[in-house]
């Protein structure tokens, strides 16, 4: 089987409705329909039983010990295709049941490189986090003032409801908001509970919601003791700017420019790309960030095989002497040939200086 996960409205339904024309397409949200595999799920998938796409399967986690018993027993490659909002492979016994037998892809909101092909990246990085990267923001030529207010609704509100019982939906939309006043910060879960007036728990599920759901991920500091980076905070971002920036009552481009954090808004808009980029070659996101104790830090660090390489972001747009400290000091980088640095900034131009490759925000594109 073929899974494809990511957020709502990222074009899930669109791109496999394109690429598989031959396939018949069902829905879940249906409830007639959910209830009829719920129901009968081996009736259920007699009838529908090859050449299927099954969407919003996460509608319907009962039907997957099922799928597995039928494509075991067909061995029928590409049989079905399973389609979801969430993140629906976490649960265990999900996990377990397609283990083997699913190969997991995910679509993010587009990326730097998708809309540059198409003359439709923005002219400066701040209209381009204002805006943000759903498509429908582009096809439909929706306004984010009008986008985001109506996707938090009717999308990112109503499946926390569906995964979790909350009482007071007011504290949901704080916790929310406090999230995207720290974007690009570290997690502090106490902080958030606090502030929210929620126990420390509680604000845990609800990031873990946010999580499966493709609104928000962190990013573990670089240890070479694993166990470190796991018990370490971690830092927040969110997959969209666009989102952030609404969560955070901004009205244009020029209030993300006024931002007193205009620089962790340009760390989540660089971030997030590399994220999706990674994603969309079927690859696990492996990024990190380190800090030594005299708080010198490197924004965004991953390894590939014996090689490491080393990203500082800046939202300057000119660059001066001060941008490559923190690469320079980082240990060994100038001593080893397996260590590559990048200096990703707000301007335009693409050079090396110090064996250090610049990169205007730009040509994130081409990477």
């Amino acid at each position: 089987m073929l899974a494809l996960t990511g957020p709502r409205q990222s074009g899930k339904t669109t791109l496999l409705l394109k690429a598989f024309p031959d396939y018949e397409y069902v829905t879940l949200e249906n409830a007639d329909i959910r209830d009829r595999a719920l129901a009968d799920p081996n009736a259920f998938l007699e009838t529908y039983s090859n050449k299927v796409i099954f969407d919003e399967v996460q509608r319907a986690p009962q039907l997957f010990s099922y799928l597995q018993t039928k494509t075991d027993r067909d061995k029928i490659m590409g049989q079905y295709i399973l389609s979801g909002s969430q993140n629906f492979l976490l649960p265990e016994q999900i996990t377990q049941s397609l283990a083997g037998r699913v190969a997991l892809l995910k679509l993010m909101p587009f990326t730097f490189t998708e809309l540059a092909k198409v003359n439709l990246l923005a002219k400066t990085w701040q209209e381009a986090t204002f805006k943000g990267f759903y498509p429908a923001l582009y096809d439909r030529q929706l306004e984010p003032l009008h986008f985001y207010p109506s996707y938090l609704e009717t999308y990112i509100e109503r499946d926390v409801r569906n995964l979790m019982a909350i009482r007071d939906l007011r504290q949901f939309r704080l916790f929310l908001k406090r999230c995207a006043a720290n974007a690009g910060q570290l997690l502090n879960l106490h902080s958030l509970a606090v502030d929210c007036s929620i126990s420390t728990p509680t604000a845990k599920a609800w990031l873990s919601v946010l999580e499966s759901s493709y609104v928000v991920f962190t990013l573990s500091p670089y240890y070479r003791n694993f166990n470190k980076r796991i018990v370490k905070s971690p830092k927040l971002f969110f997959y969209d700017t666009g989102l952030v920036c609404n969560l955070l009552e901004m009205e244009s481009p020029r209030d993300v420019d006024n931002y007193f954090q205009r620089g962790s808004l340009f760390e989540n808009l660089v971030i997030a790309e590399m994220h999706k980029l990674t994603l969309h070659q079927a690859r696990r996101p492996a990024f990190y960030f380190w800090q030594d104790s005299n708080k010198n830090e490197i924004d965004l660090l991953w390894e590939r095989a014996s090689q490491m390489f080393l990203m500082e972001i800046k939202s300057g747009s000119t660059v001066n002497a001060g941008f490559f400290k923190n690469l320079l000091k980082f240990p060994g980088r100038t001593d080893s040939s397996n260590i590559k640095s990048y200096l990703l900034y707000a301007g335009e131009d693409h050079y090396t200086q110090n064996d250090i490759e610049v990169v205007g925000w730009r040509h994130l594109a081409e990477f």
